[in-house]
């Protein structure tokens, strides 16, 4: 039987795993391939699957780029309130539903540590921005199918995020009422 004593548990191995997962591969393919362009793409499957470095400076699909500090704050906020939410027994008793904010919080976490420079990387180019520090995400995965689709560049942390509200949306699908709530 799950009990809420094994949410905190998991919910903090997830996000310390999924973050270090994430930060680890962003590591080892910008050493591996440099800032974006430096060197050509890793071919997985040709025309379907490269990996590529590329910083996004925005959020979701390229949006609201030079606009990485609020996007920074707002990821600060969210981790605040998935733990307020995690503090909740109710919440800890749901085995699934920690998972999903374990993954979610995991992928913030990754993304948050680039946007704050944490990485140290500095501009290569464009040439009025040669030597200065980069707030982006580092980006390196690229999906492809030819004539139908050429997703944005990303990595890890974005595809925790997904999976993590994926699995929120199947879990709304499927909820309870909370028994701490009820009438």
């Amino acid at each position: 039987m799950w009990t809420a004593s094994r949410g905190w548990p998991l919910f903090g191995s997830l996000a310390v795993a999924s973050a270090a997962i994430d930060l680890a591969t962003k590591s080892r393919l910008f050493a591996a391939l440099g800032m974006p362009g430096e060197k050509p793409p890793i071919v997985i499957v040709p025309r379907v699957l490269v990996l590529e470095t590329n910083l996004n400076e925005g959020a979701l699909f390229g949006m609201g780029q030079g606009m990485g500090m609020v996007f920074a704050a707002v990821s600060c906020a969210a981790i605040a309130g998935i733990v307020a939410a995690v503090a909740r027994p109710s919440v800890r008793r749901e085995p699934w539903l920690v998972v999903a904010l374990g993954l979610i919080t995991g992928g913030i976490i990754g993304n948050l540590f680039d946007r704050l420079g944490l990485p140290g990387l500095r501009w290569h180019a464009p040439l009025g921005r040669v030597g200065q520090p980069v707030f982006a995400v580092r980006d390196w995965i690229h999906f492809t199918l030819e004539g139908i689709i050429d997703w944005p560049i990303f990595n890890l942390a974005d595809t925790w995020l997904v999976i993590g509200a994926g699995l929120l949306v199947l879990l709304s699908s499927f909820a309870r009422p909370d028994p701490d709530h009820a009438a």
